[in-house]
């Protein structure tokens, strides 16, 4: 079986909306390597966009996984409830920032979440405005959409977006965008263009994760939460493609000194099973009445066992630390490779939530062509890598956080070599 093959049956049989990153089609994995079905093995640098954060086919959450299939596959849990859905959602209520009581739900998807989050904020405040911010990526449902701050590829054709959704720029002091640039933004907003008592909520990442991994700074994170706790807004945090582990703290608001009031989570959660939660103070998330929160395949049984796995590993095998150690490593070899390479204008990233950003240098423009070039390079090499950012000139790391020494090292090779080879051409 080739690839080329299979890749011309999708081209006849899949919508061409579903865009794929590379076109080499996967037949086993484990860990951080995966073999595609000629027999070619390939160091995953995406964990299928920070999905499995834990590794391809960890033992243990296989091992669950097994255990649960022997049980039962699918209740419904607003038909015939489990007691794994309860048992989680009191974990993640006392893993979760903020010293105040806390209850979960949980549905399939990341934006799945952000709908629920929606909908909860609003139905708690009374209020139907939110603001979220410019480079934001929060799903492609019609809520989703309309809350990214990115138009392409996400918003295209797809007419009217829900109303009541504003945008205000995300702080970037690479991009001259700083921290007191975005506040007065937000004030210019309450003034121009949405009465801040309309406003039910303000949902951010952390960290941006579509929008090119830049680290919300600690003063505007303190600020926001200053702003809805004066105007009676709800702060949302969007840790789908940031929590667990991945950014060397359980959660990304782990970072910082204030709590959200309901968090998105998704992705890592399940280490590559259908999952996703939202947690949050206890009074808001009880506002909506019975039935209106909720899905047929919400916090699916094998999910769920899954995810109880997910949470050992990462208290067992360290991966907060694991991923400090890991980013430090990844930061200081690009460093290096900084030091001869002016196209490089910025390593950032917490935990091993990395990212480099590249410019063209004699326009001293973002260049989504050296990215692009880079990551084609290693591909050919044997490394999957994925690009990010507004401009599309960002190559973000997302490597599993239980990545063996031995493939790091092998990885960052090929990484350092494409680069080179690049910049040489």
């Amino acid at each position: 079986m080739k690839n080329s093959a299979i890749s011309e049956r999708k081209n006849q049989s899949i919508s061409r909306g579903v865009g794929m990153t590379t076109q080499i089609y996967a037949d086993r994995a484990e860990n951080s390597e995966i073999w595609d079905v000629e027999g070619r093995r390939y160091i995953d640098f995406s964990s299928g966009i920070a999905v499995v954060n834990t590794g391809h086919r960890h033992p243990k959450v296989i091992e669950a996984v097994k255990a649960q299939l022997d049980r039962f596959t699918h209740t419904c849990h607003q038909v015939v409830p489990y007691e794994s859905y309860v048992r989680l959602a009191e974990r993640l209520n006392g893993m979760l920032p903020g010293k105040f009581d806390k209850k979960t739900i949980f549905v399939t998807t990341g934006a799945e979440a952000v709908e629920n989050a929606i909908k909860i904020a609003r139905n708690a405040t009374g209020r139907p405005a939110v603001i979220a911010f410019a480079g934001g990526f929060h799903g492609r449902t019609f809520m989703g959409m309309a809350l990214t701050g990115k138009v392409v590829p996400y918003k295209v054709g797809f007419g009217a977006m829900p109303a009541d959704v504003f945008h205000a720029p995300f702080p970037v002091a690479l991009h001259g965008i700083s921290v007191a640039d975005s506040l007065a933004a937000l004030d210019r907003l309450f003034k121009a263009d949405v009465d801040p008592a309309r406003v039910a909520a303000i949902i951010v990442e952390p960290v941006q994760g579509e929008g090119g991994f830049y680290e919300a700074p600690r003063e505007f994170m303190t600020a926001l939460r200053k702003i809805c706790d004066q105007h009676g807004m709800l702060l949302i945090a969007d840790e789908v493609q940031t929590g667990f582990a991945r950014t060397g703290k359980m959660f990304a608001m782990d970072h910082h000194e204030v709590a959200p009031d309901i968090t998105t989570m998704a992705k890592s959660l399940a280490g590559g099973f259908p999952l996703a939660a939202v947690t949050g103070r206890a009074e808001i998330m009880d506002a909506p009445n019975p039935g209106g929160l909720g899905g047929t395949y919400g916090g699916s049984p094998i999910g769920v066992a899954a995810a109880h796995a997910v949470l050992d590993v990462i208290e067992e095998e360290k991966l907060c630390d694991r991923a400090n150690t890991l980013g430090n490593r990844l930061k200081q070899r690009l460093q290096s490779i900084r030091d001869d390479t002016p196209e490089i204008v910025d390593i950032r990233g917490p935990g091993f939530m990395n990212a480099v950003e590249f410019n063209e240098v004699k326009k001293g423009q973002p260049s989504a062509e050296i990215a692009n070039a880079v990551r084609l390079k290693a591909l050919d090499r044997g490394l999957i890598l994925l690009t990010c950012g507004v401009y599309g000139n960002v190559i973000r790391f997302l490597a599993p956080i239980t990545i063996q020494d031995g493939v790091m090292n092998e990885a960052l090779d090929i990484l350092e070599s494409s680069i080179r080879e690049v910049r040489a051409t």
